[in-house]
């Protein structure tokens, strides 16, 4: 009897906590200042399945066509969400690195990138707020 119910508190404890996982499941923007001053809008579309996120990151790219790249290594936590979006410029690759806490309809993101010609990484601040449409 004990261990039938240290099971099914176990059960009810382990979904408690999966309800409790961050809504982050949809479309997301925040703005992003470029090197030469000019502000771009950054559309996120999520979509969480238990502590696992997958998604795009879409924005304009220099001809005005949409740049949408598959994001990976993404995690939930509780309100916190990571992961990676691996871009090529040319013959290169980077990757940028995402790191957030989820209040309601807000999103505080960290994003770190390399550091040009091989220098430190820099880290920058955005805010994220869920589409309405």
């Amino acid at each position: 009897m004990t261990k039938k119910l240290l099971f099914v508190g176990t059960i009810l404890l382990v979904v408690g906590l999966v309800a409790l996982a961050a809504d982050v499941s949809g479309k997301w923007t925040f703005e992003q200042q470029g090197r030469q001053g000019n502000t771009t809008t950054v559309t996120l579309t999520l979509k969480a399945d238990g502590g696992n996120l997958t998604g795009n990151m879409s924005q304009p790219g220099r001809d005005g066509n949409a740049m949408e790249t598959e994001i990976s290594n993404g995690k939930i936590d509780g309100s916190t969400v990571t992961f990676d979006v691996v871009r090529s410029m040319g013959q290169r690759e980077f990757k940028q690195s995402f790191k957030g806490t989820v209040n309601g309809d807000s999103m505080d993101l960290e994003i770190t990138r390399p550091g040009r010609g091989g220098g430190e990484p820099t880290t920058t601040k955005v805010t994220a707020k869920r589409a309405t449409t």
